[in-house]
């Protein structure tokens, strides 16, 4: 496809963060994708995983409807109402994600998750820090939700960066076809790839699918890109994947692998992105005082220095 081409393609893009430090190496920008096959009970952007874009309310903004009755006037849904504090209540059963409230809100209290933008808006975007990825070794992340849930826009984003001369990484989930990372990886300098579980039925219980298909994305992956840098990572969340026994099953399992050497990364439960829960209707799916032990992560990071030594 030609550069004019890639640069007209379209998807839904819910965020792009600048100077990043943490999603591949130097300073970067990461270009968030919506849309995830996997409901991972721990998920920090939660507005990633439906595909389209949707409707977000931060109560804390909103200044009651005795100031302001905007949203109310152009949901056609009849959705709104008011809360016993005499802020907003949304309806989201009723709700038909019209988003018109979003428009209306002068406080910035509605707001929507996820615009249309097309690979040139995007890259134009990136480029305005490019100083910072020369003298960094950074450039564009694209992250989401799964970014290969759009795999044309994704796809014809990385081919279009990598023409402007950019370094490119992508954060994958592995839960995505693998027809779709052969063709974008060709344009992948930097891989960021999850292994949550070796347990397949503990995989499908904390994130909705079992984990057989990204095990086999990740060999094929090697076998056909053997020298790609890929850094896999592993979310530790307690009662899930906190004991030595399973992050000792994953690098056993990168012990097979073919091709280079790949890296390891353990990251550490948090809970960051709770509040993003609330603000788009949904419930934190696990027990909100969860706590990972610092001393268990420790154990479990010396595992992984071992293996990356």
């Amino acid at each position: 496809m030609s550069s004019l081409l890639d640069k007209k393609v379209a998807g839904t893009v819910f965020s792009i963060q600048k100077y990043s430090v943490h999603d591949g190496p130097g300073i970067r920008t990461i270009v968030f994708l919506k849309g995830c096959p996997l409901r991972c009970k721990w998920c920090s952007n939660p507005e990633s995983q439906l595909p389209q874009p949707e409707l977000a309310y931060n109560r804390n903004k909103c200044l009651g409807l005795e100031k302001c009755v905007r949203c109310t006037e152009v949901c056609g849904a009849c959705a709104i109402t008011e809360g016993e504090d005499g802020k907003i209540d949304i309806d989201r059963d009723i709700c038909t994600g019209c988003l018109h409230c979003t428009e209306a809100c002068p406080a910035g209290a509605l707001i929507t998750y996820g615009e249309e933008t097309t690979v040139d808006k995007a890259l134009k975007r990136v480029e305005e820090d490019e100083m910072f990825y020369a003298r960094s070794g950074g450039g564009l992340t694209l992250s989401g939700g799964e970014p290969f849930q759009q795999p044309e826009f994704a796809t014809a984003l990385l081919r279009e960066a990598r023409n402007r001369h950019l370094n490119t990484a992508v954060e994958s989930c592995g839960a995505a076809r693998y027809e779709d990372f052969k063709e974008a990886l060709q344009y992948v300098n930097t891989l960021m790839f999850d292994v949550k579980s070796m347990n397949s039925e503990k995989h499908k219980a904390f994130t909705s699918q079992p984990n057989e298909r990204i095990l086999r994305n990740l060999r094929h992956i090697r076998e056909d890109y053997p020298t790609l840098k890929i850094r896999v990572r592993t979310p530790v969340i307690p009662g899930f994947n906190d004991t030595e026994e399973d992050i000792a099953a994953v690098i056993e399992f990168l012990k097979t692998l073919p091709g280079d050497k790949v890296e390891y990364e353990i990251l550490e439960y948090h809970r960051m992105g709770q509040p993003k829960y609330e603000n788009t209707g949904r419930e934190y799916p696990l027990p909100v005082d969860l706590k990972l032990d610092p001393a268990v992560f420790a154990r479990l990071k010396k595992l992984v220095d071992e293996y990356n030594d």
